[in-house]
């Protein structure tokens, strides 16, 4: 494990978040800086206490660091890939609740919308049956306006005519309030506009 010309000493401080520290030489030398890329081939990550062989190499700013580490007792990785620093238990932790409160929202989600379809369904079924009855009762009113307006009978008009009435009040009968109704302008003797005149009189 141990490197030809090298250098060891002891890890003596590790930023696991940004993945780098500083190694005591064992020659008492100044702490010299190491990164988790010199570690690429280790089967794990650095720890404060490893025992550390390296190499010295100068960084793009010119100064000393560590550089072909390996960690004293540490077996290679298989492959030659960096090393990825262990998650925190509570980062973990916080990724399974996220995870867990994802599903549980499209679970909650896919619930309510399963039962707001059928109401909306039953909602127009009853909308839809209740028009229809609505049309239903108001069409014989309709069909008896539209039969009041046919052709009153001769004897209407043989019996009455035109004098300027308008109101029920000067109708004598519920026969002249209609012929009024179906043949004199401005009369005001069918609020509702069904073609049944002074009904409240007659």
């Amino acid at each position: 494990m141990a490197i030809e010309n090298n250098t060891k000493g002891k890890l003596v401080r590790w930023n696991e978040d940004k993945g780098f520290g500083f190694i005591k030489p064992d020659n008492d030398n100044a702490d010299i800086f190491i990164h988790i890329s010199a570690l690429k081939s280790m089967s794990r990550a650095p720890i404060v206490g490893d025992i550390i062989h390296y190499e010295t190499g100068f960084g793009d700013n010119g100064k000393t660091r560590a550089i072909n580490a390996k960690i004293e007792g540490v077996p290679q990785a298989l492959a030659l890939v960096p090393i990825a620093r262990k998650a925190r238990p509570e980062r973990a932790n916080h990724q399974i609740r996220n995870t867990y409160v994802h599903r549980t929202t499209r679970s909650t989600r896919a619930k309510r919308g399963s039962k707001i379809i059928p109401i909306m369904l039953i909602i127009m079924i009853v909308f839809a049956t209740y028009s229809r009855i609505i049309s239903q009762k108001s069409y014989p009113d309709s069909s008896k306006s539209e039969i009041a307006k046919i052709a009153e009978p001769p004897k209407l008009a043989e019996a009455f005519q035109c004098q300027g009435k308008v109101y029920c009040s000067e109708m004598t009968s519920y026969d002249e309030a209609l012929f009024y109704l179906r043949n004199c302008p401005g009369t005001k003797m069918d609020g509702d506009n069904d073609g049944d005149p002074c009904e409240s009189q007659f």
